[in-house]
């Protein structure tokens, strides 16, 4: 059992971080009004355990990850109403143990064979199926029950795209969108362009109209690009509808799939945007995005269309504003993806999971449940929600029309017929570095066509399919 914890912990903590060039950070405990606190608290009582019968209670949780979504180290942040129920309802506490994102997983598999445990790692895709089969990760259906009301809607989707033999790998608290195309709507007037939203909206903001914008905007001489992320590329592949390696659920494999038109329809307008330099020359700046920031130019007016999660947007308003645009001007916008025009005619955008994986070796992962359980009860009651969307109103001033659009982008990640996941090295690095050769073509220097991409990593990518697939089967949870 972890060490109890004293509520007094719940107050200013101060966390000196290890490694070089780290900064001291202050944790700051940010409060919600008591109106909103009593609220939460009420309804938890509804739908969560007494701390008489939560198991974990009063208990500290060990949180390995390159990033901390729990504490606030400013006043311009919201407060994370799952983990404000957790320390407050259970008096319980979540520890930071920080790692460089390189070697994540480097770090988290000595730690494993140590003998020193974290308790758990956030869900994501690039966890799976690969660390569970290294022993990295364990099964996490002896603390929760997918049948239970709380969980039951999650279940289909943990046990069909995250689990082995049967046997489900991630506390899927919830779903979340992968990328949208940001942009500022100054910049977008200032050039004549249609608001990509409302297109969205008509159904036509497709792959011609979105190119056609990024061709007129784009001139290296005048430092103009119409895309400049991390993002762009995969982002634009996998808006086709399908990735280069797909999950067979019936028959539990995964299929190499560069043969279906719509990939190489895909790669045809990276290969597009590319030769008509509506690409930040990444290969010219030390393969950095400009000022080695995301987002960076929107704002002067260089940058079009930045491709990225809400996360890449969402934060300080003085610190977004500085970079994408005028936040309380509301300059900055989002929308999907666009679709293919020669496509089915659906919006296809990746579909994430929220929540948690159990490190193997866990000295606490009941402990992780109870704050796994306090996540989804803020995804399903309805008064936590609206908390949540006023603080995004209140702190980040996002207008009615962005909280519009993120409800949009959620309920299509939600939409069977729409989900895409996708998960890069989650198949081994070197399956993914081969995926990575198709699916990245637009970060290079001088972009391919699909038959040379093939011609050059087809072998390699069904070498390493057969190879996962050997593995699962093998493998015994």
């Amino acid at each position: 059992m972890k060490r109890i914890i004293a509520l007094l912990l719940a107050t200013v903590l101060v966390f000196t971080l290890v490694g070089c060039g780290k900064k001291t950070r202050q944790v700051i405990k940010l409060t919600l009004s008591t109106e909103d606190a009593e609220a939460i608290l009420n309804a938890a009582g509804i739908m969560l355990p007494d701390i008489e019968d939560a198991a974990g209670a009063n208990t500290t949780v060990d949180y390995f990850s390159y990033y901390d979504p729990f504490h606030n180290y400013s006043e311009a942040e919201v407060v994370n109403t799952g983990y404000w129920t957790f320390t407050e309802k259970y008096g319980c506490e979540v520890n930071w143990i920080e790692c460089e994102w390189g070697s994540r997983y480097d770090e988290l598999a000595n730690l494993v064979l140590s003998s020193n445990s974290p308790d758990f790692y956030p869900g994501e895709n690039n966890a799976f199926p690969i660390r569970p089969i290294k022993g990295v990760f364990q099964p996490v259906d002896d603390y929760i029950d997918y049948t239970d009301p709380l969980w039951a809607e999650m279940s289909n989707f943990a046990y069909t795209y995250y689990s082995i033999k049967g046997r489900p790998y991630i506390i899927a608290t919830d779903h979340a969108f992968g990328n949208v195309c940001v942009y500022n709507r100054r910049v977008m007037n200032e050039w004549g362009f249609d608001d990509p939203a409302t297109l969205y909206y008509n159904d036509e903001w497709t792959w011609s109209k979105f190119y056609n914008m990024c061709v007129d905007f784009s001139d290296p001489d005048e430092d103009r690009y119409a895309l400049d992320d991390w993002y762009y590329s995969g982002g634009l592949m996998r808006s086709c509808g399908t990735s280069v390696v797909v999950y067979n659920t019936d028959e539990m494999k995964y299929e190499v799939n560069v043969d279906d038109p719509r990939l190489e329809r895909a790669a045809n307008l990276l290969y597009e945007l590319s030769k008509n330099e509506c690409i930040y020359p990444w290969w010219a700046n030390g393969w950095s995005l400009r000022n080695g920031t995301m987002g960076s130019g929107m704002k002067e007016g260089n940058l079009l269309f930045a491709i990225t999660g809400d996360w890449g947007f969402t934060g300080p308003v003085e610190e977004i504003s500085n970079v994408w645009g005028d936040v309380t001007a509301n300059e900055i916008m989002f929308c999907p993806m666009p679709r293919d025009d020669n496509g089915d005619g659906v919006y296809y955008t990746e579909s994430n999971a929220c929540g948690y994986l159990i490190v193997s070796g866990a000295d606490n992962p009941e402990g992780v449940a109870l704050l796994a359980s306090c996540d989804r009860f803020k995804v399903l009651d309805p008064t936590v929600v609206n908390i949540d969307k006023r603080q995004k109103e209140e702190t980040y001033l996002w207008t009615k029309e962005m909280l519009d659009m993120w409800q949009t982008c959620y309920d299509l990640a939600a939409k069977a017929e729409n989900v895409i996941i996708v998960y890069d090295n989650g198949l081994g690095d070197k399956l993914g570095s081969v995926v990575s050769n198709y699916e990245s073509n637009g970060h290079i220097q001088n972009a391919e066509t699909w038959a040379q991409l093939k011609e050059a990593n087809n072998e390699k990518l069904s070498f390493y399919v057969d190879e996962i697939n050997t593995m699962i089967a093998e493998y015994n949870p």
